[in-house]
């Protein structure tokens, strides 16, 4: 029997999910259609388990999976398993947008979604060795690195099989659910520009049938699990998310889940009522910015009163907000976060992510800064979304820097954990205390970053960043 193993590198770098183990859905996807296959199939998620190079010995065939923070581990692996005489296949978004970088690593890259690509790879591979004909795929010949044309996008998202969830997730604990990743639908049309999604997964939206849906979800205990969305936008299409809400509702499932929404939601009380009745819990919301120039650029299509309409009506039906905010765009300076900071408090978003603006391969912001030139750090480990790898434009280095840092620590702060606690709001208080301890240990483990980008800022710049941590000028 042939053997096949997927590995999902772990990133690096403390980063805002870290002690949370959720691995994409694409390496589980892929194992479980080559485990139908018939072939022998390993996965390692390596946040969960370490990598033992001794145990892929002997495997036919190593695929990776890769985002851009994790790329240089996942190269490091890669060579070390090809001077093993394995031959490597990389896939994810990384590789998708800069593949001949990966294939100084890897035997093979797959550009964009994988199951059809990967079943037409074994079945050169099982065969005639031929792999001109396999859909985006990218190898070296004799002579050149060739491309081969991308397919269109699987349109039918019901071919693809449940993924197999033995060996990614945690072992059930006493009163913690465990957390189960279900993907409903993908592509998304808005395009922002900082965004690489579209270019990996394309500009339309592509569903599950409800019945799909269902019939995945009955495989867990809907009292003893959590269920994540893995959806950019659950209710896209409103219409298909109140059918399978009221789905759900019927089956009397008691799950509590939660997924990523836009501010549009705000447009459909009804559709917040079903979510609610249906067992959410927390919403993600990607709220960027309440710079309105920021938002108008970044083309995310939004305004700063749809944000706040949202968030009224996301806690007027008792659903926790995450609200996911963004700090470095051109238009942003420190009068940006204070109206931010000001915004998250007040509006008492249950938890709050304050992240770098990264010029991520595949996104139009990375093209754009880049032609720039004002990329200053290459180190892909550094492109986790916190920290400065580029030149911003009215902040220094230092300066956005420590707008993350002092935003997180002033809306986790201890004062505001207290009043949390008076109010009984325990998820609150759970996510203060982590990231607060989070926000320490980053800044303990990143020293010699601080430091670098300290010797890169003007000085001038670096006493006004200061100045607004060193007084209460944001409270204000």
């Amino acid at each position: 029997m042939s053997r096949i193993v997927f590995i999902e590198p772990k990133s690096p770098n403390l980063h805002i999910y870290s002690q949370f183990i959720l691995p994409r859905l694409g390496c589980m996807i892929l194992a479980t259609l080559m485990k139908n296959r018939g072939w022998d199939v390993d996965l390692i998620i390596e946040q969960k388990t370490p990598v033992d190079f001794e145990k892929i010995r002997g495997a036919d065939l190593v695929g990776i999976s890769t985002i851009t923070s994790t790329a240089p581990r996942a190269y490091d692996i890669a060579d070390k398993i090809r001077s093993m005489g394995i031959p490597v296949i990389m896939g994810g978004p990384h590789v998708t947008f800069i593949p001949e970088e990966a294939l100084n690593h890897c035997d093979y890259v797959i550009r964009g979604e994988g199951e059809k690509a990967l079943m037409a790879f074994i079945d050169a591979w099982e065969s005639s060795k031929d792999f001109s004909t396999v859909p985006n795929l990218s190898y070296r010949t004799a002579d050149r690195i060739a491309h081969i044309p991308t397919a269109p996008a699987l349109r039918n998202l019901d071919e693809l099989p449940f993924p197999d969830l033995s060996n990614a997730l945690d072992k059930p604990r006493l009163f913690v659910p465990r957390t189960i990743p279900v993907q409903t639908s993908r592509g998304c049309p808005f395009d922002c520009t900082f965004c690489s999604v579209t270019g990996m997964f394309g500009r339309r939206y592509r569903y599950r049938s409800t019945e799909n849906i269902i019939a995945e979800l009955r495989r867990y205990n809907s009292r003893k699990n959590y269920i994540f969305f893995y959806d950019d936008n659950f209710t896209a299409d409103r219409k298909r998310a109140k059918a399978l809400l009221q789905a759900m509702i019927s089956e009397k499932f008691r799950f509590k889940w939660s997924t990523q929404v836009r501010a549009d939601i705000a447009g459909d009380k009804d559709l917040v009522r079903l979510m609610k009745k249906a067992g959410c819990h927390t919403l993600y919301v990607g709220l960027e910015s309440v710079n309105p120039e920021s938002l108008k650029n970044m083309k995310k299509k939004q305004t700063v009163a749809e944000i706040q309409k949202a968030v009224d009506l996301l806690r007027r039906h008792r659903i926790h907000v995450h609200g996911m905010f963004v700090f470095g765009f051109d238009e942003d300076n420190w009068e940006t976060v204070k109206k931010t900071l000001r915004f998250a408090r007040k509006s008492r978003l249950t938890s709050s992510q304050f992240l770098i603006l990264t010029p991520l391969p595949g996104s139009q912001f990375f093209d754009r800064i880049t032609s720039e030139k004002r990329v200053l750090f290459h180190d892909w480990a550094l492109y986790d979304a916190h920290h400065v790898v580029y030149k911003p434009a009215l902040f220094t280095l230092l300066g956005l820097q420590k707008a993350q840092i002092f935003s997180h620590a002033r809306f986790y702060s201890f004062r505001d954990t207290i009043k949390h606690l008076f109010r009984f709001q325990w998820v609150a208080v759970g996510v203060a205390h982590y990231a607060r301890k989070l926000n320490r240990s980053w800044k303990k483990k990143n020293i010699t970053f601080l430091k670098a980008i300290d010797l890169l800022s003007p000085r001038k710049d670096i006493l006004i960043s200061l100045d607004y941590q060193q007084t209460n000028h944001l409270d204000n």
